[in-house]
């Protein structure tokens, strides 16, 4: 490990304890009453899919006496162990700790993506890794907690860990693994799985640089190409959290095809627009305006605006991930980045729920990773992050710190 490393990996546990203290302190004194993970890794550990009590009055599938948990299961597997050694009521007690510990390792990922990416200064890291963890909505679902939020929080420890693996060993089944866990936490995740296919034609030979004499020399070229071996066990390693999203269903609800977000317990005004359709494009109109559009209104007290819960646009919380655009569009895997970013918002924006409730689009935490990693390419393209970009990135992470006033009087 030469000196600057060194230097850099110091760095980054300092800046991971330093984010956990500050999550810990907008969070510690915000109950949000719903440990379902906790609850359901200690069900797990005694055979059962279901809760013994009810959590909360929505957001809860009652099946004869029994509560089923309607989110994603793999953060409730990955408490199994805390479980078991505190319990279930202790580890919930704690929660606010945990999510702390969980968002401040999501720091730790991105600050050690970036050196990855090659990203030149290590003050230009500290702006990107400050731009993740201070002016997204990673301050806002570690603030609030709560089953909603802790699933963004794991989901995004696992998307940058692929990516990561991709700018390292490229292990395919071990991005399939981390691929599979993250579409058992959030399942837009499982868009972005192609394109951690296609991450691999980098490492094959190019049919295109690589010109054959003749029509049948270029296809055996192209088949040559085709990173075959790589796919194979990319998907092996997503194969188990497949079949385990199919069997749970199964024990659950009796078809493996039902996932539990159908038939969860709303409020009447989203029970309203769940019947418009679970994904619908009824509801891009809504979602892009919460992403883009939507505006706090505009008080006369400090601090001098109000959000309404619904949502904010994303150019006011987080307009320094606009950098992303700085990157090199030459490149190959900027464009990968870029769809995969895209493809797994696609399902989002169908979606009836609109992320209620909300400080800006929590849903958009599931493409942030990419984002971010587009932002680590941009400062290599462009030789560091600019004086204009700091200063956006320093007005969004006073707007999120606002976020966290709000997010105890909402």
């Amino acid at each position: 490990m030469n000196e600057r490393t060194g230097r850099a990996t110091w760095i980054g546990f300092g800046l991971v304890a330093i984010s956990a203290l500050i999550y810990w302190l907008c969070d510690r004194q915000f109950n949000a009453g719903r440990g379902d993970f906790f609850y359901l890794a200690d069900s797990f550990l005694n055979g059962r899919t279901w809760l013994e009590g009810r959590l909360g009055l929505n957001d809860v599938i009652p099946v004869d006496g029994h509560f089923f948990v309607p989110f994603a299961p793999f953060p409730a597997l990955a408490f199994i162990p805390l479980v078991a050694l505190i319990g279930a009521t202790r580890a919930d007690e704690i929660q606010s700790g945990i999510n702390a510990l969980l968002a401040a390792g999501g720091v730790g990922m991105c600050w050690w993506l970036l050196g990855r990416l090659r990203v030149p200064r290590l003050m230009d890291r500290f702006w990107i890794t400050l731009l993740f963890g201070f002016s997204t909505q990673i301050l806002w679902v570690t603030t609030r907690g709560g089953v909603w939020h802790t699933g963004h929080l794991v989901a995004t420890l696992l998307t940058f860990a692929c990516l990561i693996e991709l700018w390292g060993r490229q292990r395919a089944w071990l991005i399939g693994l981390l691929a599979g866990a993250a579409f058992l936490t959030r399942a837009p995740l499982a868009f972005a799985i192609p394109f951690y296919a296609l991450f691999f034609f980098d490492s094959a030979e190019s049919p295109v640089r690589a010109a054959a004499e003749t029509a049948g020399g270029y296809v055996a070229r192209a088949g040559r190409a085709i990173p075959w071996r790589r796919w194979f066990e990319l998907g092996l390693g997503v194969l188990p959290s497949i079949a385990f999203f199919f069997f749970y269903n199964y024990a659950r609800f009796g078809t493996p095809l039902e996932s539990g977000y159908a038939l969860a317990t709303l409020p009447p005004f989203l029970e309203a627009q769940r019947e418009r359709g679970l994904f619908s494009i009824v509801h891009v109109p809504m979602n892009l305006d919460y992403l883009f559009f939507h505006l706090p209104a505009l008080i006369p007290d400090p601090p001098f605006f109000r959000p309404d819960g619904l949502g904010m646009s994303v150019l006011i919380t987080s307009p320094g991930l606009l950098f992303a655009f700085m990157a090199d569009w030459r490149r190959s895997r900027t464009w990968l980045l870029a769809g995969a970013a895209i493809a797994v918002l696609i399902p989002t924006l169908l979606y009836y729920g609109g992320g209620w409730l909300q400080y800006g689009y929590r849903y958009f935490l599931d493409s942030i990773p990419f984002v971010i990693a587009l932002c680590g390419l941009a400062a290599v393209h462009r030789g560091g992050v600019g004086l204009g970009w700091r200063l956006l990135i320093l007005f969004g992470t006073v707007i999120m710190a606002i976020g966290v006033y709000w997010a105890y009087r909402l």
